[in-house]
């Protein structure tokens, strides 16, 4: 039942994209608690997804990026 580090730090990343399973977060939780590792890991992801969302960063679209490209093209 116990997981790799590699697949506690694969499933913390999808904790944080909201991707995870129940069972994969369970899986994780465990593992966290006897690695102090990927405690580690763990907090610091949860820190730097908090930063990116207090950040309001904006995504361009496609039609935003097609036109972007279509000025640039157009100025060079």
């Amino acid at each position: 039942m116990m997981i790799s580090c590699d697949e506690a730090a694969h499933i913390c990343n999808k904790t944080q994209y909201k991707d995870a399973s129940l069972w994969e977060k369970i899986k994780l939780r465990l593992h966290v608690v006897v690695c102090a590792t990927c405690a580690k890991f763990a907090k610091k992801n949860r820190q730097l997804t908090s930063l990116c969302e207090k950040a309001n960063l904006h995504v361009l679209s496609q039609p935003e990026k097609d036109q972007m490209k279509k000025r640039l093209e157009k100025e060079y």
